[in-house]
């Protein structure tokens, strides 16, 4: 199915859903702010999907725990699930609907009816810390209603009707909307689904052949998961490619109620639940030792790591033991951590596709941990391409972001070398915005920039106003010497004051130079430095080894500016213009 169909079914089954449920929110109104009205409609939603994903069973699940009572079986939760069809049930004698039936009492039967659900749902329920939610609504005489609303034919969720990927949706749309209405970062933890299917597009390209021949057995992590739509959306990817592929996925996310709708999503999908963790991954990595096949992440950008300093710092120490033993960045912006976390957690034939914006391109100095870390992907031969792609096409940011696609099997043909790729110019303008989405890309956007990076090729590629470059480059292109230059202190007369035999290095003159790697350094010296300062020498001691990849400049065309005789051309037709519309307005 293509992004077009994908968008005509997102439509019906996400917008209106998405809508119909921000209309029951309506209901909240005095009672709640804007902002605090996901407090109450996530949790709702989670678990009415639940609700009515086993509305088919529900009676039977009832039975099977009645004759199991009769028969003073304690061990039950095999046997329930059986019943139900899922790895969790219900065994309420109230259904979601007939909690309607007690006005009265509907507050004690609702909590009733939650804590009937099996184990791993209460969790889920547990981490909206939703019961003094249903306090509240329950003192101002809204609870009611609100599960009322909830009861009508349009809000079902069944997993029969609405698939994990759109429930996904569903969920990240009303996440936007809520964070909209209190001026937050909208869309926090929302990768539009164009882009993500761009990063499944690239990630399994060189094997997909193999795939289609061989079938798929894979192994898939986000290490900052959000509510798993990505995982999702790869999922579903190889699934297309090999519908019997086996899968098995993993995710860690900090923020409890998005890792709760993921957990939520994992339990109807029927996939391992207890795969989803809830934990800082910088600080609390849930899969130490664990190695993937696939790595898919949007981790967040200028975030500082100063809360996880000690956990961070420690695991450093450990060097190639540890996950951040390349070196640290700077505290302000965490996410060459979750590079350096992905890459740790890559099989030797694994590749990894996550978005970053600008900075690790080119923060950091020459002997940074920035700079270093960029050294660790290149000099291991990690780096196999950085796609850009353009700007506002994320619902929070209007910035430039790249995705990097992580290879620990590059192909023969790639190895040494980084594949850049400029998608800045490749999009479809939307409709109507949403946040700061603004741009889109559409099957014909994904396939020229999946052509672009498959040939692996110097060159533009274009269709109709789409348009792709492209450019090989060495690892060694990225890297530099910066050289500390010193020139003598010198008498009234010019000459340089010796001691022991040596120049004394006047610090008032001192200047550094960064020098590319393939150009030799004495060469670049002779060159560039020698000519305006004869006297000049390198110490030594103090040169540094630095890496940088500088994607803007090498994309960079130049545009000669308007001669002044055209600019004054211009300005005298203006003129002109502006002399014969006043008269136009006088009635001369």
């Amino acid at each position: 199915m293509g992004i077009a169909e994908l968008s005509q079914r997102t439509t019906v089954n996400i917008q209106e859903k998405a809508n119909l449920i921000w209309a029951i929110a309506d209901k909240l109104v005095g009672t709640y702010k804007p902002h605090e009205y996901g407090n109450v409609i996530l949790p709702m939603c989670v678990i009415k999907r639940f609700s009515d994903t086993l509305a088919a069973t529900k009676q039977k699940v009832i039975e099977m725990n009645k004759m199991l009572d009769s028969r003073g079986i304690q061990v039950k939760d095999g046997f329930l699930r059986s019943a139900s069809g899922y790895d969790f049930y219900n065994v309420s004698p109230f259904t979601f609907e007939g909690l309607l039936s007690d006005a009265e009492n509907i507050a004690d039967n609702f909590r009733s009816y939650l804590n009937h659900f099996s184990a791993n749902v209460i969790d889920v329920i547990e981490k909206f810390d939703f019961d003094k939610e249903i306090t509240k609504l329950s003192n101002n005489g809204i609870l009611y209603n609100v599960i009322s609303e909830f009861c009508s034919k349009k809000a079902y969720m069944g997993a029969d009707e609405i698939s994990a990927v759109d429930m996904g949706y569903i969920f990240e749309e009303l996440v936007r909307k809520f964070s909209e209405s209190y001026d937050e970062h909208a869309g926090a933890h929302f990768t539009a689904r164009d882009i993500i299917y761009l990063m499944a597009e690239i990630l399994v390209a060189p094997k997909k052949n193999a795939m289609l021949t061989e079938g798929i057995t894979a192994t898939m992590y986000d290490m900052a998961m959000g509510t798993s739509q990505m995982l999702d959306c790869l999922s579903e990817k190889l699934f297309a490619i090999d519908e019997d592929a086996q899968l098995t996925e993993f995710g860690q996310e900090l923020n409890e109620q998005t890792f709760a709708i993921a957990k939520a999503n994992m339990l109807i999908k029927g996939g391992d639940a207890e795969n989803m963790k809830h934990g800082n991954t910088l600080s609390d990595d849930k899969f130490e030792g664990y190695k993937f096949d696939y790595i898919i992440s949007n981790p967040p950008f200028g975030i500082e790591w100063k809360n996880e300093k000690a956990s961070v710092e420690a695991e450093h120490k450990k060097g190639d033991l540890g996950r951040f033993g390349a070196g640290l960045p700077a505290i302000g912006d965490s996410q060459q951590l979750f590079m350096l976390n992905g890459v740790a957690k890559l099989k030797d034939t694994g590749r990894m596709a996550i978005i970053q914006n600008g900075s690790p391109l080119f923060k950091g100095d020459a002997g940074s941990g920035e700079s270093n870390i960029r050294g660790y992907l290149l000099e291991n031969d990690y780096l196999e391409a950085i796609i850009q792609i353009p700007n506002d096409m994320f619902y929070n940011t209007s910035i430039a972001t790249y995705i990097w696609i992580v290879s620990k099997d590059k192909s023969a043909e790639r190895a040494g070398k980084v594949q850049l790729i400029d998608a800045s110019k490749c999009f479809v303008k939307r409709r109507k915005s949403l946040g700061n989405k603004r741009n889109e890309f559409t099957d014909e956007c994904i396939a020229l920039i999946a052509k672009a990076y498959n040939e692996f090729a110097e060159g533009i590629y274009e269709d109709g106003a789409l348009v792709v470059e492209s450019k090989i480059k060495a690892n060694e292109d990225f890297k530099y010497s910066k050289v500390v230059v010193e020139q003598p202190v010198c008498d009234e007369q010019g000459n340089p004051i010796l001691k022991r035999g040596k120049p004394t290095a006047d610090s008032s003159k001192r200047d550094t130079e960064s020098i590319p790697w393939t150009e030799e350094i004495e060469a670049y010296m002779a060159k560039n430095v020698y000519p305006y300062a004869p006297d000049a020498w390198i110490d030594e001691k103090k040169t540094k080894i630095g890496y940088e990849i500088p994607f803007t400049r090498e994309f960079y065309k130049y545009v000669a500016p308007r001669s002044s005789a055209d600019i004054f051309a211009h300005l005298e037709e203006l003129d002109k213009a502006e002399t014969a519309l006043m008269a136009k307005i006088m009635g001369r």
